[in-house]
């Protein structure tokens, strides 16, 4: 009997058990000296807290939103190089859905921090009113600034990481099987170039893996620009 439960909710899951397992193990046994386990584990944390913790959101706020961040930036690094793991072979967010879910997440938080900063009016007017401008010209500026830092962000925020998982799987997939085709079925002089898209899909595969660590990196780049922006006084 069908359950509806796919192959990208599985790996969601399985991310979240694997990040989890691997962190608590990493973190067991705090010795002065780490090991290889704890050394991984303590340079991830430390490359999310102070990359993108503390250098964006200043000394003063980030230590609050680590945990967040921390989790956030595995979280899509591992469903990224699932595209890249045999058997697997699927990136989790090349599926909209699942990307529209972790912006509508990044959304909300970064839009609560700044109302309970702020206040309700004073946020819309800090994102919406460019500080030092006056006149009629405000007219054209607050509806675009309104839409650009309120609705569309998030929009902007999925779509990026969707598209680039997209598309590198999708150019995999027509490298493997184009060059699958002319070796198996196409005529000899054609045979070299079918040999020529498989060297292709190597060089590629190494190349989204860049790609799929990158895409985590903006994401939670962005995340922790929108909030620190949520916090500050002006806009």
């Amino acid at each position: 009997m069908y359950l509806g439960v796919t192959k990208p909710m599985i790996q969601l899951v399985l991310s979240a058990v694997l990040i989890f397992a691997f962190f608590h193990y990493a973190a067991k046994k705090q010795a002065m000296v780490p090991g290889k386990l704890q050394y991984v584990g303590e340079q991830g944390y430390n490359f999310v807290r102070n990359s993108l913790g503390r250098d964006i959101l200043g000394s003063h706020d980030f230590m609050r939103f680590v945990p967040y961040l921390f989790a956030l930036f595995f979280f899509i690094l591992l469903n990224n190089l699932f595209a890249s793991i045999p058997f697997l072979q699927f990136p989790t967010f090349s599926r909209s859905g699942m990307v529209y879910g972790l912006a509508l997440l990044s959304w909300i938080i970064y839009n609560a921090v700044g109302i309970k900063k702020h206040g309700f009016g004073g946020y819309l007017k800090l994102q919406s009113v460019p500080a030092g401008v006056g006149g009629p010209i405000l007219a054209l500026l607050i509806p675009l600034e309104f839409l650009s830092n309120i609705i569309v962000r998030p929009v902007t925020l999925a779509l990026r990481l969707f598209a680039n998982m997209l598309a590198g799987h999708l150019l995999l997939i027509l490298f493997a099987l184009g060059g699958e085709y002319l070796l198996l079925h196409g005529a000899t002089l054609v045979k070299p170039v079918g040999i020529l898209a498989w060297l292709l899909f190597i060089a590629i595969s190494f190349l989204e893996i860049l790609i799929q660590f990158l895409q985590a990196y903006v994401f939670v780049l962005l995340n922790a620009m929108y909030i620190q922006s949520a916090l500050a006084d002006e806009h």
